[in-house]
């Protein structure tokens, strides 16, 4: 459910600028000057929606649309062809997301939902808080990027644009441009489509420049940040496993867990990945050390079937399984409870004893730790430190750690920044490229209606002379993508905010 705090800031909010508003219209003395205010900076006030509109950027809209004729048609012209592209996947794609939805509802899987090229995001549910100043950001990037290219095409096509603007309604920002109408629909639908198609094309373009830029991040920062030397530690979660002396620090550099080299946050994630679906590990121990110093536990069975030798509240033993090898039974393991520490610290990995007698030089067993089913012993290599060592389970290690790829060369670096750059561009390709497919849904009042439109009048005049007939096809196709949309977003809602 939507977190209930968050709800009431927001409402708050609302209220107090809807309170103020209609204070100030009512106030005999007061309202001439707070409306002219409003006029002379061009903004618009009305219940969860706030509109800024200016002329400023009219010579930058009309400068661009003059730079090169030939090139900026070949542009937008390309920019036409995709955005009829882009409304036939938009639809085939809402028709898939659609089917995985009833899907996850019917079925209750979690893999579809992670299956799902579009999913509604909504802040404080399924997008962090933390995340939000990246989210807003991304999203008001893309809109201004989407109605650039609305204004340059108009302009390139000779249709006047009478300003650019920007709004906030509820909490998602968004941006516009208002174009003369009556030139508008002096020009041909040819002309119309390369206007309305330029903004899902720039903000494909976005999403393509954003991509690029995520996968050359390590080449723009090789200078000053270093990559495939290993994970490093940008946070750790307070009270985690992964916390304390004997844990993982912010700066430490991890490059090992178990045999499985870690070289970035990919091999980290794969190591963890791997460690949870594969049995637990054993270690080589000599066997001249198996009496003297192991304290031999008695050993019970757990509720899930496994057994322990070791106290509960023991925080440095752990229970050790392994086959004696100076017992008569080759078949029943004996138990040990000892310094798990002492134990594993530079001791190689086995999985039977063979594996130890063919790398030791002297006799050597292999013990295995004794733990639950999806429970494991992982060894954390971050040097110079010794090696951390984690009992649990794999995947709450990976959520208490937050690592990065890129390593500082220099001291006065902030390790935040490249996270910084890698998640803005995450947003940027994901909300641009949701942006290009939504406008592009033949729905009332996105950019698909004006580009289903002028598709129809472009194409379908010799086939069906009647303007009427033709206006009444494209209300069925508007009406039909609308649903579309429509069950999507309130599927996707209940879906995040019922769960």
């Amino acid at each position: 459910m939507i977190p209930v705090p968050l709800l009431v800031f927001v409402m708050a909010a609302w209220c107090a600028v809807y309170l103020a508003d209609t204070l100030l219209r009512s106030s005999a003395t007061r309202r001439i000057g707070y409306e002219s205010w409003l006029a002379s900076h061009g903004l618009a006030l009305s219940p969860f929606h706030v509109r800024w509109q200016t002329t400023v950027f009219n010579r930058l809209f009309a400068y661009c649309a003059r730079i090169n004729s030939r090139a900026l048609y070949l542009w937008f012209t390309s920019g036409l062809v995709f955005g009829i592209v882009a409304m036939v996947g938009s639809v085939v794609l809402l028709v898939r997301t659609l089917q995985q939805t009833l899907t996850q509802m019917t079925t209750n899987n979690p893999h579809v939902a992670s299956q799902q090229a579009l999913q509604v995001v909504v802040p404080g549910v399924n997008l962090p808080t933390n995340q939000l100043a990246y989210f807003f950001s991304a999203l008001l990037l893309s809109g201004v990027i989407h109605e650039l290219g609305h204004a340059v095409a108009a302009l390139r096509e000779q249709v006047r644009v009478n300003g650019f603007g920007m709004f906030v309604f509820v909490v998602y920002p968004g941006a516009f441009v208002d174009l003369f109408t009556s030139h508008l629909n002096l020009v041909s639908p040819t002309q119309q489509l390369r206007i309305f198609c330029a903004g899902v094309w720039h903000n494909f373009v976005l999403c393509v420049a954003a991509l690029a830029l995520l996968f050359l991040l390590p080449v723009f920062l090789f200078p000053v940040y270093s990559t495939g030397g290993g994970a490093l530690v940008i946070e750790v979660v307070q009270g985690s496993a992964a916390d304390g002396p004997r844990g993982l620090s912010v700066g430490d550099i991890v490059t090992g867990l178990e045999d499985c080299a870690v070289t970035g946050v990919e091999d980290w994630n794969r190591c963890l990945s791997h460690l949870s679906r594969t049995p637990q590990t054993g270690y080589c121990v000599p066997t001249s050390s198996l009496q003297p110093s192991w304290a031999h536990g008695r050993p019970y069975r757990r509720l899930d079937g496994t057994m322990d030798c070791c106290s509960n509240n023991s925080l440095t033993d752990l229970c050790f399984s392994f086959m004696n090898p100076q017992s008569k039974s080759s078949v029943e393991k004996e138990y040990a409870c000892v310094p798990v520490r002492k134990m594993v610290t530079g001791t190689r990995l086995c999985r039977t004893d063979g594996d130890c007698g063919a790398h030791s030089h002297g006799a050597a067993i292999c013990v295995t730790p004794s733990l639950e089913n999806q429970t494991r012993f992982i060894r954390v290599t971050h040097p110079p430190n010794t090696h951390m060592l984690f009992v649990g389970y794999p995947p709450h290690l990976q959520y208490a750690v937050s690592l990065t790829n890129f390593v500082p060369r220099f001291g006065f670096l902030h390790l935040d920044l490249p996270v910084f750059l890698e998640t803005f561009c995450k947003y940027v390709v994901s909300l641009s490229g949701a942006l290009a497919v939504v406008n592009s849904v033949p729905c009332f009042a996105l950019d698909g209606q004006w580009m289903l439109s002028a598709l129809l009048e472009a194409t379908l005049v010799s086939v069906v002379t009647d303007r009427q007939k033709r206006e009444l096809i494209g209300f069925f196709l508007l009406l039909a993508g609308s649903a579309l949309l429509a069950a999507n977003v309130a599927l996707g809602l209940w879906m995040v905010t019922a769960r």
